[in-house]
Formats: structure tokens, C-alpha cells, sequence
């Protein structure tokens, strides 16, 4: 199926854009107006753009309805300043709750259920519930469109950052397992992240990975390594040397497998990409 945006609704576009593209964080926003006026709304078009200077983007979009501004927009115009909180699965429900769209001057901390904590550096107060929170300085609003579903980039730079000491590591450091956060996808579903749902890749950046063209054929086309698999094993630098090789082609299972056949030696070679045994799982198979 090829479709052409300019043939579909804005509703339309909006499910294909936001279903598609996703897991998206959720940039929780506190903003005030001109007369000191709180308010409070989630965004999940938003993510982090820069390490230095450090920048958040997050962006409203203008009502489909009539193209016109939310309040958030407006307050960001007459004051350029924001607090993002970070959202996790403890609050998510309290933060689409916010998303109701209430009258212009509504304070939605109140609606929510949420704390009001005084920035250091901004006008807008932070959200105390939250896990992580940036004090931010508005440095640009850039205007994608006018109409309905238009865009609107706030390019936020951080000033001051707030953590919850218990989302910390022994080291200090931000711990993803204990942060808990979620995010949003397409229509009414959300992701949670937990221990179970997380797994690492090793960084291609820590060496100069052979490859995949680089993998002997009989490896590359396997019917039964999948594109992850491959894709680990030409994480290595290079293919192991003989000695490797001869080791690995002695060990008890390496050598039922290849009695068994093909299909036998790639399985077992899945269970060794499993317990992290990439070198021995690349020997056996070359």
C-alpha cells in the first residue's frame, strides 16, 4: 500500500504518523502565561536534540478543528520558559488526565493531582511527582504550518535538572530499571518499560564491526539465523582464528549438533547468541 498524505484527513494522517513512529517519550509541560497563569500539558511529539548545549523539543500541534493555538503555545510566546517532567508508569494515568482540554486558565496541577514545586530558574513550577524534571529557557518557537495539525518545535534549553534521588544507581547514575518509565504509541496505547521488556546490544562504537557481507554465504544464508542474529555475530571485529575454531569444534554440544546437521549447529549457535557467547557461537558456525 502507497499512500500519498495529501489524500488522507488529518485524522487519518495523524493515526498512520503517530502509530508508525513510536515509542515516543512523553514531555510533561508547565508553562505560564503573561499574568502568571499555570499551565500544565503532555506532549509526545518531544524528544532530547543536543548534549551541548543540552536541548529538548517538544511540539504542540494547532487544534484540527480550527487551526488554532492551545494554551501552551500561547504561554510559551509571552513567557519563554518551561519545566519538562519526565513520565513514569506511577503517574501516567494523573497525565492524561491533564490532557482533557480544560478552559484557558484552568490549573491542571490541581486536575491532575499533582504537586506544584517552585522552580529554581523559571516562572513555571515543576511537577514534585516526577522522576526527572528540566528547568528550561524557550530559546526558539519555530512554526511548521498554520492550519490544523500544524506543528510547532519549542526548542527548549536546559537550565537546571531535577532527580529523584531514588531513580539513582550505586554509581550516581540515572538507572533505566528503576526510572520506570512509559511511553506512548499509536491511539489509546502506551508502552511500559521494565526490567523483563529491556535487553542490550553491544555498541558497534566499542569496535569496528566486520559486517555482514563480511560472514562466510553458508552463515548469511541461513534459514534459520535471523537479521539479529547476523547482525550479532558481524558485531566482531573479524572471524576467529583456527585455534578458536578448534576449540569450540571439540566442545561435547558443538559436536552432537553437527552429527545432527545445518539446522542442528544454527540452533545451538541461537542458544550461545542468548548466554552472550558470541566468539564461540561465530566459530562454530565457520
Amino acid at each position: 500500500m502507497i499512500l500519498d498524505p495529501n489524500d488522507l484527513s488529518a485524522g487519518d494522517l495523524y493515526g498512520y504518523l503517530s502509530t508508525a513512529v513510536a515509542p515516543r517519550p512523553i514531555a510533561f509541560v508547565s508553562t505560564v502565561d503573561a499574568n502568571g497563569r499555570v499551565n500544565l500539558s503532555p506532549f509526545s511529539y518531544f524528544n532530547v536534540f543536543s548534549t551541548r548545549p543540552p536541548i529538548l523539543v517538544f511540539s504542540p500541534i494547532r487544534r484540527g478543528r480550527d487551526g488554532s493555538a492551545k494554551d501552551t503555545l500561547n504561554n510559551v510566546h509571552e513567557v519563554a520558559e518551561a519545566t519538562i517532567s519526565i513520565v513514569n508508569y506511577p503517574m501516567v494515568e494523573q497525565v492524561s488526565l491533564t490532557s482533557t482540554e480544560y478552559p484557558t486558565g484552568v490549573n491542571e496541577f490541581g486536575k491532575g493531582g499533582f504537586t506544584e514545586v517552585a522552580s529554581e530558574v523559571v516562572r513555571p513550577p515543576r511537577v514534585g511527582e516526577a522522576p526527572v524534571c528540566f528547568e528550561c529557557r524557550v530559546n526558539e518557537v519555530i512554526a511548521l504550518g498554520e492550519g490544523g495539525g500544524a506543528g510547532n518545535l519549542v526548542v527548549c534549553e536546559v537550565l537546571r535538572i531535577h532527580v529523584q534521588e531514588g531513580m539513582l544507581d550505586d554509581d550516581g547514575k540515572l538507572a533505566t530499571r528503576k526510572l520506570d518509565l512509559v511511553a506512548r504509541l499509536g491511539g489509546s496505547d502506551y508502552a511500559r518499560i521494565t526490567p523483563e521488556t529491556l535487553f542490550e546490544i553491544p555498541k558497534p562504537l566499542r569496535n569496528c564491526g566486520m559486517g555482514i557481507d563480511q560472514l562466510p554465504a553458508h552463515i548469511r544464508q541461513s534459514t534459520v539465523l535471523t537479521g539479529n542474529n547476523l547482525g550479532r555475530l558481524a558485531n566482531q571485529e573479524q572471524l576467529p582464528d583456527a585455534d578458536t575454531i578448534n576449540q569450540v569444534r571439540d566442545l561435547p554440544d558443538v559436536q552432537r549438533a553437527r552429527r545432527r546437521g545445518t539446522v542442528h549447529l544454527h540452533e545451538l549457535a541461537q542458544v550461545y547468541l542468548r548466554e552472550g557467547r558470541v566468539v564461540e557461537a561465530l566459530a562454530m558456525l565457520v
